[in-house]
Parts: C-alpha cells; sequence; structure tokens
C-alpha cells in the first residue's frame, strides 16, 4: 500500500479543492446576462433587478402574489381522456405528460383559482409555458370553461393570465377544438356582464392568441412579451422581407392598438384592481389594505359667552 498516494494525496486535496456551488442558488437573466440571487429575484416577482426583463413565472407564485395575503382556493376542472389519439413521435403523449408534472409539479398547464384582489372576489386562470410549452389541449379548454362558469356562478370578474406556444399537437383536432369551446365561454362571461381580462405573458402565440387570449374586454401585455399567430421568423421567410424592430412584441401591438396597456409585473397587481373596481362600479380600494378614514368631525361648537353677572 502506497501511504502517499492512497492516502496522504486525496486527503490535501480535499483540503483545497473548490466547493461547487448549488446551481439553483443564481439565475442568469436572459436579456441582460446579470447573475440574480434567487431569493432577489423572487422577491421581486422573477423581473431582472437590472434591466426589468420579465422571466417566466409559475401560475401559482404568480397567484401567490396576486391574491390578498397569497390565499386562494383552486377550483377543480374535469380531467379529459388522457392520451385520446394514441399519439407517439420521439416518445409517447402519456410519457410526455409525466415528464411535464414532474417538472412543473402541477396537473396540467393551467392553474385556476379564486379569492380576492384588492378586497376585490373574482376567478383568475394562468397558463405554465414550462408545461410543454403551455400548449392548449382539452384540459386548458376544460380549465377556463370552468374558470368561466364559476365566475359566472359567483358573479365575479374573471382573469386570465396567457402564455402558450400554441394548440397541442398530441391531441390533434381535438386541441383545435378548443378555441370555439373557449371563446363560447368568453360569451358566457358577456352575457352575465361580467368583466374578462386577459394578460398576455410571453410568449402568447398560435391558436391562444387566435382565440381566448385576444378577446377580454381589457387587454394588458407584460413588457417585451411576443404576442402573435405566427412568428417573426415564419412571416419572414414567408414574405422574404426584413420586418420593423420588435415587431410582435408587446410594445409594437400597443402602438398599434392591439393592446389596452402595457404593465410591468410588480405594479400589475394594483392596474388590475383599479380596473376592476372602476369596471364593477365600486370605490377605490384602500392602499395598504386599510379601513376607509373617518369623516372629519364637525368644528368644535364656539363656547357660549359668559353669563351677564
Amino acid at each position: 500500500m502506497n501511504w502517499i498516494s492512497n492516502y496522504v494525496r486525496p486527503r490535501i486535496n480535499s483540503l483545497f479543492s473548490r466547493r461547487e456551488m448549488p446551481e439553483n442558488l443564481w439565475s442568469k437573466c436572459d436579456s441582460c446576462g446579470t447573475m440574480l440571487f434567487h431569493r432577489e429575484l423572487r422577491d421581486n416577482l422573477e423581473v431582472c433587478t437590472g434591466c426589468a426583463h420579465h422571466m417566466p413565472i409559475a401560475p401559482r407564485r404568480r397567484f401567490e402574489a396576486l391574491f390578498d395575503g397569497g390565499i386562494f382556493t383552486e377550483v377543480k376542472v374535469p380531467a379529459p381522456v388522457s392520451d385520446p389519439l394514441h399519439f407517439r413521435d420521439q416518445k409517447k403523449y402519456p410519457e410526455r405528460l409525466r415528464a411535464a408534472q414532474k417538472e412543473t409539479g402541477e396537473a396540467e398547464a393551467m392553474l385556476v383559482a379564486e379569492g380576492e384582489i384588492g378586497r376585490t372576489p373574482v376567478v383568475a386562470a394562468a397558463q405554465d409555458f414550462r408545461f410543454m410549452g403551455g400548449s392548449m389541449g382539452m384540459y386548458v379548454g376544460n380549465a377556463i370553461i370552468a374558470g368561466a362558469e364559476r365566475a359566472v356562478a359567483l358573479k365575479r370578474p374573471f382573469i386570465l393570465f396567457a402564455a402558450a406556444g400554441g394548440a397541442r399537437m398530441q391531441e390533434g383536432i381535438l386541441s383545435l377544438m378548443q378555441m370555439p369551446r373557449t371563446t363560447v365561454a368568453v360569451e358566457m362571461l358577456r352575457e352575465a356582464g361580467l368583466p374578462y381580462i386577459v394578460v398576455l405573458t410571453h410568449p402568447t402565440t398560435g391558436g391562444v392568441t387566435a382565440s381566448y387570449a385576444m378577446l377580454g374586454d381589457v387587454q394588458i401585455a407584460e413588457p417585451g412579451a411576443l404576442i402573435c399567430f405566427a412568428g417573426p421568423r415564419v412571416i419572414e421567410q414567408t414574405i422574404r422581407e426584413k420586418l420593423p424592430e420588435g415587431f410582435q412584441r408587446a410594445e409594437y401591438l400597443l402602438d398599434h392598438g392591439m393592446l389596452d396597456r402595457v404593465t410591468d409585473r410588480r405594479s400589475l397587481r394594483d392596474e388590475l384592481i383599479t380596473i376592476l373596481r372602476m369596471l364593477l362600479r365600486l370605490p377605490p380600494a384602500v392602499k395598504g389594505d386599510l379601513p376607509p378614514p373617518e369623516p372629519e368631525p364637525a368644528a368644535a361648537a364656539e363656547a357660549p359667552s359668559d353669563a351677564k353677572a
């Protein structure tokens, strides 16, 4: 046994070797390349502290920041047939579903919840782009219908956060059928006289843009979000021309009348509260969730004059 080679050298190496840094402590901004500490990024709602680039945020985390006190109740969504077409590409469709569920911790690509925003009861739905690109399948269609029906039953506004690459190819025509189904769900809200607000996040494309994502009474987008039916590269290849700078981005669509607002995620909650209370004809929300101020007391009555002697 070589005592120096087998014991001394490994011992010395272990003392001077650099410890590995856990990969989940830091995130790199896709826009400016800044390394961001995970707690700082989470507290800033996944918005870069250097350049304000909006990174993806999970629906559950979004709802925690959106609802009062982070308290909300999930709305049950009917589960569709898991693999109606027995689709297979490089993997079987059920295998892809299981992989997405493991990565995101969610059952599907949309989360529906109810709660209060600034003491205003609402129903909200949000898509998760991490789940197979947020693609619109039968579950997403069921989720929107379940959310709209819940909003009508409770007479509440419906807020939808869209983020999708389009229809889910593994469900074929059944996925495309969700476009008219979700349009009918939006009509249910209109007939009930309830506000339907859409927040378009990056990216919102394909059949989602061609259906429920562009039917809101108020259309809001996060900064820099790509919003389109066909992507810029496809259009450039088709028309063989260079597209304008920022084409199909949120700011471009706002300038051309396709959106009502482009709002920073950190200010979105306050703006939604203001819009909701205006549409519902309610008084403005009190900042800080404090009770309204008491009316000022009337001026004290003048003291009576001294009685005559």
